[in-house]
């Protein structure tokens, strides 16, 4: 492993200049204003920016407790050095024996499973908790391929909370123990309007979350749309570092075919036929005032993204096939409209026939949250 990051260490400094890594890579990679967390009762690790919201139910019931919180990317560190300024990027695997100091717990949110943060705490006598665990099938044959290797990862988990029945098959099939299905924390926690948007069309379509290549799908279905009905697109890319790179797509699209386009951040309407939603935070507003949500992230092999936060409003939803991470989520969501990439400007120009969509889920964290108080015994 050290061999490793010492070949990488080149391509490390080049990627730490770019703005998506430019507090990241410092941090994690040269402990550049990196200072251990300091020791508390639950340290909190997740990913991004979806599990530090999801984490927010439980540490909201954990108020009593020292709380520290770590991340791996920039996104994610936005949220969680909101919950507590005993915040972190997680550092590379190497640093982590010298670099992690005493916990009574350790919570890691769905798949990040780094051996150095399991086995350093577990040999330091922590307990370990693995919350939200999902295997989605594109990745549970790479996991078996390396059963050997996830076994002694496990080794070091006390417990696991698993998302679905099938998550603690195969976690168990891993070499898992003490799993049990709680259901997608998601569900707890799902984001709210912050603002209210104007309205200035009959008819609002928001491509989502969206990734590369989707957008010219959406855009080709959109003008056919747009023959019928005085409708609106509003497309929210899913990375920030793609804004500029969709905005000349979308306005080269409006020139050619005598439509109008915007910028949010340069006008902050929604007065354009076409609107790009060039900033953070804004997407469940965009869902408030849609009509229909063309989900990104499904018709390039993604995997999907939260479709919870636009089933909440009721709005129609049209999604692709390759939402592979999201099964359980899309299970607890009734009227979704599926469909491959080739039938979406046929299912787009049915809108009127399409199904609302609607919210149909349970999810506890009472077990959880015993079994964290009872672990501290206070």
């Amino acid at each position: 492993m050290a061999t490793a990051y010492v070949v990488a260490l080149p391509f490390l400094v080049i990627i730490s200049f770019k703005q998506k890594y430019n507090r990241s890579i410092p941090a994690r990679f040269f402990l550049y204003k990196n200072s251990p967390l300091k020791s508390g009762d639950i340290h909190f690790h997740i990913c991004s920016l979806g599990e530090a919201i999801s984490i927010k139910p439980i540490i909201d019931r954990l108020s009593e407790y020292k709380l520290a919180f770590s991340a791996i990317t920039h996104t994610g560190f936005g949220v969680i050095e909101k919950y507590s300024n005993n915040s972190r990027f997680l550092p590379f695997e190497i640093f982590l024996p010298f670099w992690l100091k005493k916990q009574e717990i350790l919570i890691v949110i769905e798949a990040e499973l780094w051996y150095m943060l399991f086995a350093t705490y577990f040999k330091r006598g922590t307990k370990t908790f693995l919350v939200n665990a999902r295997i989605s099938d594109n990745s549970y044959g790479k996991y078996l391929k390396f059963k050997w290797f996830y076994k002694r990862i496990f080794d070091n988990i006390c417990k696991i909370y698993a998302q679905s029945e099938i998550d603690k098959q195969r976690l168990i099939s891993l070499g898992a123990k003490d799993v049990d299905v709680i259901g997608n924390i998601k569900f707890c926690n799902i984001a709210k309007q912050t603002k209210i948007f104007e309205r200035n069309k009959e008819l609002i379509v928001s491509a989502a979350s969206t990734h590369e290549g989707e957008e010219e799908l959406i855009l080709n279905a959109y003008k056919e749309l747009k023959k019928q009905k005085d409708a609106q697109l509003i497309v929210v890319p899913r990375h920030p570092e793609r804004f500029s790179k969709v905005a000349i797509v979308l306005e080269k699209f409006a020139l050619e075919n005598n439509m109008s386009f915007s910028k949010y951040s340069e006008d902050r309407g929604f007065n354009s036929d076409i609107v790009l939603i060039d900033a953070m935070g804004e997407l469940i507003n965009v869902y408030a005032i849609s009509d229909i949500a063309i989900m990104g992230g499904t018709f390039a092999p993604i995997g999907g993204h939260n479709i919870l936060e636009a089933a909440q409003f009721g709005i129609k939803i049209i999604s692709g096939i390759e939402y592979f991470n999201q099964k359980a989520m899309y299970k607890a969501v009734d009227g979704i409209n599926i469909v491959e990439a080739k039938d979406l400007t046929k299912t787009l120009l049915d809108y009127k026939n399409l199904t609302k969509s609607s919210i149909d889920t349970n999810v506890s964290i009472d077990r959880l949250i015993d079994d964290i108080k009872e672990t501290l015994g206070r």
